[in-house]
């Protein structure tokens, strides 16, 4: 069954070692026979490295961004419920199903009139805002599993909603922090929709798009496409290495109540 996930791998890394004469349909299995300065990973990184940094610094902020937002909404659902909280939450929830298609036309106009249309910031804001009703549900399930005990205690020594959140529910919190940072950070960092209609400017574009457009109108260079969309997925592949460990664990964790 790995073989079988690993194959396309193969048949991108491979094919990206070759230079572009040595790319071909009845080749595509073959191993490259020797490297050159026109393989397919130099060019791809020469036209998308400007790009990984517009990734970089749009996926960074966002999942950071959107992370803390969720905690502080699913601390505040999970243990400070107010009256007509559950209404609030499930409204809140509704969020994560509405389409995305669906709001390109007032999101456009509104990051106009704020002046972010176009800009990397006005991509953050809006992952920020719709990564909310995931983050808050991931992080109001987890906080939902902590004992009351434990905030009635810090209560008891004079801990009050941001004391109890800053120095009790955060430190408690960090297998949340891994599943939410994983999942936004995987939903951001390939987005393309948000991407291509919010910054017009393909310089200023992330590497979704820049690798979409690695295809030419009259030829496409297989060799420099494969080898970008393994440059392009390396990001997300580093994440799952580093802190896969702790994402089961987190959501099992989060998975005790809902």
């Amino acid at each position: 069954m790995a073989i079988a996930y690993l194959l396309p791998v193969y048949v991108m890394v491979a094919n990206g070692l070759k230079d572009a004469a040595n790319v071909s349909l009845s080749r595509m299995w073959a191993p490259p026979l020797q490297l050159t300065a026109a393989n397919g990973f130099i060019g791809a990184w020469q036209r998308l490295s400007p790009n990984m940094t517009n990734s970089l610094l749009m996926v960074i902020p966002a999942t950071i961004l959107s992370s803390l937002i969720g905690a502080i909404n699913g601390y505040l659902f999970a243990k400070w419920k107010f009256r007509g909280s559950d209404i609030l939450f499930t409204l809140l929830l509704f969020g994560f199903f509405i389409p995305y298609q669906s709001i390109l036309l007032p999101l456009v106009r509104f990051l106009q009139v704020v002046g972010l249309y176009g800009k990397l910031p006005g991509l953050v804001l809006v992952h920020v805002i719709y990564g909310i009703p995931i983050t808050t549900l991931i992080f109001r399930n987890y906080f939902a599993g902590v004992p009351n005990e434990l905030l009635e205690a810090a209560r008891v020594d004079g801990a009050g909603l941001i004391t109890t959140f800053t120095r009790v529910m955060l430190p408690l919190s960090i297998p949340a922090f891994v599943v939410v940072g994983i999942f936004q950070f995987t939903n951001i960092w390939n987005d393309f929709l948000f991407g291509v209609t919010v910054v017009p400017n393909p310089s200023a574009q992330p590497v979704t798009i820049a690798l979409n457009n690695l295809s030419g109108t009259f030829s496409v260079d297989w060799n420099v496409v494969m080898a970008g969309a393994v440059v392009a997925a390396l990001p997300t592949a580093v994440i799952y290495i580093l802190l896969g460990r702790f994402f089961i664990r987190g959501i099992l964790a989060g998975s005790v109540k809902g």
